[in-house]
């Protein structure tokens, strides 16, 4: 989940005014967090909250889409002039009253997402919760599809997969990573759709060396730089933390910490109960095979079916 913030945040300051270079501060000067990060904790609350729900009441209470409904709500409500703004169609969804979806396929629904491939036990339960998490506003096809590839390769990243592996696995079910980076730097524009900046995020992630390297991948082709950064930076993050055996390296804690200067101090404390959160329930699946599910039995075969 850091590893979304702070991709936004570099991203911020970059997203109207597109650099096309590798060689910038990280932060600086007209950087903050976006409704990126409002929204990616939105949804690390409702997940950490639909967990407990079915724990008390056996999967016969509210479900996970009605919390992600609540708490993007609530946030949104609570922080309503984010740097950037929030997408026009969407600002009016978090003031309606029983929302509905209105069919976009804009990236707003994969920058959101990565809590999905953070608290899940297994692929298809991290794709399921990114279902879920799109369909409330971003029920086009497209922009569920977006979301899921990305719940996808965070989930594949945090379990130890390869790059290689990662890569076979989105270009298989989602899209064709047929580019490189420094190929696509000189054209590459503003797309704020899932099909025109999911796939660039994951490449940028794909040929990186480090988790800054990433960042600098995705922020140097330009565009939709807060969205592709929170993307990439989500995926790096999980990768790079599973490859030093779960534990933040020394040079990712370092921008962790300057990222948390930005927050306040709630958006922290969901971030640190998520991986505490997603700890416990992988250790008890791992040792049992079951662990409390994220949603109801009911959501969970619609999706399925889906």
């Amino acid at each position: 989940m850091y590893g979304a913030i702070i991709g936004d945040i570099v991203g911020s300051k970059y997203e109207f005014c597109n650099i096309k270079t590798k060689e910038f501060p990280l932060f600086s000067k007209g950087c903050d967090y976006t409704d990126d990060t409002i929204m990616t904790v939105a949804v690390a609350r409702a997940i950490i909250k639909s967990r407990e729900e079915q724990y008390k009441t056996n999967g016969k209470g509210k479900t996970l889409r009605e919390f992600m409904i609540e708490e993007m709500q609530s946030l949104g409500r609570k922080y309503p002039y984010p740097k950037g703004a929030y997408g026009g169609n969407f600002s009016v969804w978090l003031r309606t009253d029983n929302p509905i979806p209105y069919n976009s396929c804009g990236n707003g629904s994969a920058m959101r997402v990565s809590p999905c491939g953070i608290a899940a036990v297994t692929l298809e339960e991290a794709e399921a919760a990114a279902y879920i998490s799109a369909e409330v506003s971003h029920n086009h096809p497209e922009g569920i599809k977006g979301a899921k590839a990305v719940a996808g390769a965070v989930f594949l990243a945090k379990a130890g997969a390869s790059k290689d592996e990662i890569r076979e696995y989105i270009t298989k079910n989602y899209y064709p990573l047929d580019f490189t980076i420094d190929e696509i730097r000189p054209t590459y524009d503003f797309d704020a759709l899932c099909q025109g900046s999911v796939p660039q995020a994951i490449e940028a992630f794909l040929e990186s060396t480090s988790f800054e390297d990433a960042i600098r991948n995705i922020i140097s082709i330009g565009g939709d730089c807060d969205t592709t950064g929170a993307i990439t930076g989500a995926v790096a993050w999980a990768y790079y933390t599973s490859r030093n055996l779960g534990v933040i390296n020394e040079d990712m804690e370092i921008i962790r910490q300057q990222a948390i200067q930005f927050l306040p101090n709630e958006f922290v404390e969901t971030a640190d109960l998520l991986k505490q959160v997603s700890s416990h329930r992988a250790g008890t699946y791992d040792r049992t095979g079951f662990c409390t599910p994220l949603m109801t039995e009911k959501e969970w075969n619609r999706v399925r079916s889906c």
